[in-house]
């Protein structure tokens, strides 16, 4: 699924969708995103020297998971991050890297989903985590 189709499931808009395509495949959410160099979070993070912070590589993850999660995401609900484990950082990533990430549902007990996956550029990890989220009502 491209943008259009990820915006269906998430409320991401502008600067805060971190995904250019994802797909569930076999209960595995695999997502793509390319960091262009004019993100927001790469003005002041660091000057010269631009690294992706890891709190948007945590939240790269979690907005991939929720692809999986398509089908209780429904209008009027909202994916929001109830905890983070074990969450390492292997390599920095910069613009013109190609994140993929790579996620799977490891338990259940709605509304609260736990998830565990990694972000990679050319194969080499940039972040693992095990991660929490709860679908909500909006208000």
């Amino acid at each position: 699924m491209q943008r259009e189709d990820i915006m269906k499931i998430l409320p991401h808009r502008d600067n805060m969708l971190l995904l250019d395509d994802a797909e569930n495949v076999d209960g595995e959410a695999i997502a793509h995103y390319k960091v262009r160099g004019d993100e927001f979070f790469l003005k002041g993070h660091f000057p010269g020297n631009p690294i992706v912070p890891g709190v948007i590589l945590c939240e790269i993850l979690a907005q991939s998971a929720c692809v999986l999660l398509q089908d209780a995401i429904s209008e009027g609900k909202l994916p929001v991050y109830t905890g983070l484990n074990n969450v390492k950082f292997r390599s920095s990533v910069r613009p013109g890297d190609t994140i993929e990430t790579r996620c799977t549902i490891t338990r259940a007990k709605p509304p609260f989903y736990f998830a565990k996956g990694t972000a990679c550029v050319d194969g080499k990890v940039a972040v693992a985590a095990e991660f929490s989220f709860a679908v909500t009502d909006k208000k």
